[in-house]
């Protein structure tokens, strides 16, 4: 142990001449445990919701998606797409069309996007799990074309989980002279009621999706022969991260290989800038409560303005002497953080043990009845290299200020 350390150590636990010196002490510490707990339970909330929202993903997001990089389509058999299909890491593929159509019902009327996919979607994804009602997935029957849509999307047509009549869907023509004179210029097309909705409890989808044929979707739009992605699920065991290099590879830089997460981009986006904001205004909450760190050590060099002394001419060097008071501070900043994670991860344990703060409304109103929480411990481990950054740059200016006041005195 160094002879510094020691020093600032005994100075730490010992009795000062003015016990306000050791409230001091004591109300730094709790601060900072304070502002570190709040950053531990705060940025956990945000891993929660994070994580919550992915779990949704595989409702209806498939594991990878293949989207052209030129333009919003690509033709079907393009021999990439079909050794993307071929590859040994993928179980299920399943071309999609998907574009945007103006749905009518009754009079009602919403934009939608139309998502055409294959017979074996529900082998994608596990879509069948937040399919409402007592109907079954069914995309086409004969000449029949049926839809599924969102729920949301249901309640603002005014439509029911087993609606009556056609849905009727325009879209604009993409071949040929407009002439109003012979054609409105729209493609129309209707759909009927398989008796389910689906309900994946997110609103882009919930309330502006419909999911019919593949062959519906290519004639509303004029997409015979194209796709606009291939959407594929892995095989058990397979690991995401190789898969989706492999297939890049094989992509020859004209298709994109997306995992869910960048499916999910600009939602994950939005919540990495909030959850960054989070922690930057409980930083500065930081810093104000390290002013109590300040206020401390200026007292305590006053107060061993005798101890300095004696220290000199027992051989300390100013270096040695100035270190006590720096190591003084860091212990200070280094109780307050292992306090505050402590307590921050005692808390996040027993909220997601017991789910003792409610987000209200009663059981049933939100997706989840109590805050979500994830501890993810790189970002403890950055809350803790943080506060010990802050915590001893405030403790370094008053030091080194007073310091060479008190040394050039003595």
């Amino acid at each position: 142990m160094s002879f510094p350390f020691y020093i600032a150590r005994r100075y730490l636990f010992s009795k000062k001449s003015t016990n306000a010196i050791n409230v001091i002490s004591a109300i730094s510490v709790i601060g900072v445990a304070v502002a570190t707990m709040a950053m531990v339970i705060v940025l956990s909330v945000f891993n929660g919701f994070q994580d919550l929202v992915a779990s949704f993903f595989t409702n209806i997001d498939p594991q990878l998606k293949v989207v052209p990089v030129m333009g919003k389509t690509a033709p079907a058999d393009d021999p990439i797409l079909t050794k993307i299909k071929a590859n040994a890491h993928v179980a299920v593929a399943t071309e999609c069309v998907e574009d945007q159509a103006l749905a009518i019902y009754h009079g009602r009327q919403s934009m939608v996007t139309v998502m055409g996919v294959e017979d074996n979607f529900r082998q994608l994804t596990d879509f069948d799990q937040v399919l409402r009602g007592d109907g079954d997935f069914m995309l086409h029957a004969a000449n029949l074309q049926y839809g599924i849509l969102g729920v949301r999307l249901a309640q603002n047509l005014d439509m029911g989980y087993d609606w009556d009549g056609f849905l009727s869907l325009y879209a604009p023509m993409r071949e040929g002279q407009y002439d109003p004179m012979v054609s409105p210029g729209f493609v129309v097309d209707s759909v009927m009621s398989p008796g389910v909705l689906f309900n994946v409890m997110q609103g882009r989808y919930d309330k502006g999706y419909i999911i019919v044929s593949i062959e519906m979707a290519r004639n509303l739009f004029g997409q015979q022969g194209r796709l606009s992605s291939l959407e594929l699920r892995l095989k058990p065991g397979c690991n995401v991260g190789s898969a989706k290099k492999q297939l890049a590879q094989l992509a020859q830089g004209r298709y994109k290989v997306l995992d869910r997460y960048e499916q999910q981009a600009d939602t994950f986006k939005i919540m990495n800038i909030e959850k960054l904001m989070a922690y930057l205004f409980l930083t500065f909450i930081l810093v104000v409560a390290c002013f109590n760190i300040i206020s401390s050590l200026l007292m305590l060099i006053i107060d061993k303005k005798n101890d300095v002394v004696t220290l000199r001419n027992m051989g300390a060097t100013n270096h040695q002497i100035t270190q006590i008071f720096l190591f003084e501070g860091r212990l200070i900043s280094l109780m307050g953080a292992l306090l505050g994670i402590g307590i921050g991860l005692l808390l996040c344990g027993l909220q997601q043990q017991f789910g003792l703060v409610s987000l209200g409304g009663g059981a049933g109103t939100y997706i989840v009845d109590a805050y979500p929480v994830s501890v993810h411990y790189i970002d403890v481990l950055f809350i803790f290299l943080t506060v010990i950054a802050v915590g001893w740059l405030s403790s370094w200016y008053p030091v080194r200020y007073m310091s060479k006041r008190l040394l050039s005195a003595a």
